[in-house]
């Protein structure tokens, strides 16, 4: 299938769009990309402000980024609103900000640093400069990311502080045919009011990240609490640091990255850290905590024993059950770190895409979201199998992102510049089933979990023959260096694993002892994990 493809719009300016404007440029394709902040960077951009709560629990997929938890003037006492030490409690007037409501800020925290060494991380468009640290904080990734954009000319290409509210097809009959027609909205200079405008592309690549629409589960008494004590209850997204914490009590609700990294960040700050868990698949090892925070089990409830505001250093007047019986009290604050929906609301007719009463194992061959675990229908993660002139950049999981997305945008300028074609729609088919019935459905689909080199060995080799045929240079993968350093970093999380064990084992005392907290590198053995916020 050849694809007719000469203007392309890329929504998103982090580390994903970047890569794939950038290929999609050099490749002669006329390429404007939307970024509705004021700046190159995506997740890693650091803004203090924070982003509106989510409401709780959270909606359905199609409409969560934009459903939010409202505070009233009149609903919260002045003495609850300032409940903890600034930094955590609601801005009643900040919530109605068209500026934060047109592009929230993104859940980077001021300790945010990469969890898979950078070298592994690097791109194929810029190299990192001299000295750049394997681990290094938000700035610096950033920075990389926004010099990479200056250097390939991404810049001059970009829209910033535009929003897309629309992405539709102008084809009755389906399939590739037809125009794209993208509706943004660009925020004035008063950063009150934005001016509309209509545009018409061969292709839209979404390039929007993870880390938008905050998921809340549904635990019974969780949304009273938040309804009474609206400053000591909040999503992961508006962390920012654990200075507001200090000698408080903290519950984490979820076991996976950004729950274990706010746990380390509260290490010598809070009194006491619980985090919850259910035993998931993607869950941090509990001897991975620091000595003062606790594993404990599922959460069955919130209760309370009164619903009046409470002074700044009272604990919440209530008690959490575990599913195993445990009563835990006294809590001050909880923070709830329970990932995000996959989502796209601007994919109009939205019913089309978007289907939030089926199950992620009930999908048909148009939907890409259902509960919002999975986005449905591509082929090898890019391509839109239905109509393949929409393609996704950036949808793996437990990966070593940046790398990773940077080959992903090479394939795809590859397809969309007709340098390849892709497989007709029943060919991609067949190979997209076969892989739900070898991986599940699920968040699982998209992990790689160790396989970075070989999902893209499976990629350009789809594409290599084309080229090689006309007379062009294949694509290139991983090199040796980048593999060399990876089974280094796998050789070295094993040899951590095992030490770790070995201390279970040695170790007499009751089962919640902790084993020494040993600060590193946090990936899991079977695959590096680059999933900061999750």
């Amino acid at each position: 299938m050849s694809l007719d493809v000469k203007r392309v719009a890329v929504i998103g300016a982090g580390v994903s769009g970047v890569a794939s404007a950038a290929h999609l440029k050099a490749s002669g394709l006329d390429v404007t990309v939307f970024e509705r902040t004021a700046k190159v960077g995506g997740v890693w951009v650091f803004d203090p402000r924070r982003p509106p709560e989510p409401t709780y629990p959270s909606v359905t997929p199609s409409v969560a980024e934009t459903a939010y938890f409202k505070v009233k003037a009149d609903e919260v006492d002045d003495s609850d609103s300032k409940s903890v030490d600034s930094g955590v409690e609601i801005d009643k007037e900040e919530q109605d900000d068209p500026a934060i409501l047109h592009a929230p800020p993104g859940p980077c925290y001021e300790g945010l640093q990469n969890n898979v060494p950078t070298g592994l991380m690097e791109l194929s468009l810029n190299s990192w400069k001299p000295g750049t640290e394997q681990i290094s904080k938000h700035n610096v990734l950033a920075s990389y990311i926004q010099d990479t954009a200056s250097k390939t000319g991404v810049n001059d290409i970009t829209l910033f502080n535009t929003k897309v509210d629309l992405v539709e097809k102008k084809n009755e009959n389906g399939g590739a045919k037809g125009k794209w027609h993208v509706r943004t909205s660009t925020l004035e200079e008063n950063q009150k009011t934005a001016t509309v405008k209509d545009w018409e592309f061969d292709a839209v690549v979404i390039a929007s990240g993870h880390y938008h629409a905050p998921h809340v589960p549904d635990i019974p008494g969780l949304a009273e609490w938040k309804k009474t004590w609206p400053d000591r209850i909040q999503h992961s997204k508006r962390y920012r640091s654990p200075k507001p914490y200090k000698d408080k009590t903290i519950l984490l609700i979820g076991g996976s990255t950004s729950s274990s990294d706010i746990a380390k960040e509260l290490e010598g700050i809070s009194k006491q850290t619980y985090q919850s868990t259910r035993n998931g698949l993607f869950d941090h090892p509990a001897s991975m905590l620091p000595p003062n925070a606790k594993r404990v089990g599922e959460i069955a409830s919130f209760s309370s024993d009164s619903n009046t505001s409470i002074n700044p250093t009272d604990s919440i007047p209530g008690s959490v059950t575990l599913h195993d019986g445990t009563i835990i009290t006294e809590i001050d604050n909880v923070i709830v770190c329970t990932g995000y929906h996959m989502t796209y609301p601007f994919l109009h007719p939205l019913p089309r895409y978007h289907n939030d009463l089926l199950s992620n194992t009930t999908t048909d061959p148009n939907i890409l979201v259902t509960d919002g675990q999975q986005t449905h229908n591509l082929h090898k993660d890019i391509f839109y199998i239905p109509d393949p002139t929409l393609a996704f950049i950036g949808v793996p999981y437990y990966t070593a992102t940046f790398s990773l997305f940077d080959f992903q945008a090479t394939a795809l300028a590859a397809i969309f510049s007709g340098k390849a074609p892709l497989p007709i729609e029943q060919e991609m088919r067949t190979e997209y089933e076969a892989r739900v019935k070898a991986k599940g459905s699920g968040r699982i689909f998209h992990s790689l979990m160790g396989k970075d080199a070989e999902y893209v060995d499976e990629l350009f080799g789809s594409i290599n023959p084309w080229i090689v045929k006309a007379g062009g240079e294949p694509l290139k993968g991983h090199n040796d260096k980048w593999k060399l350093q990876y089974e280094e970093l796998r050789e070295k999380m094993a040899e951590r694993k095992a030490s770790i064990q070995n201390e279970l084992l040695k170790s007499t005392a009751k089962v919640d002892r902790k084993v020494p907290y040993v600060a590193g590198i946090e990936v899991p053995v079977n695959g590096v994990q680059d999933q900061h916020l999750d």
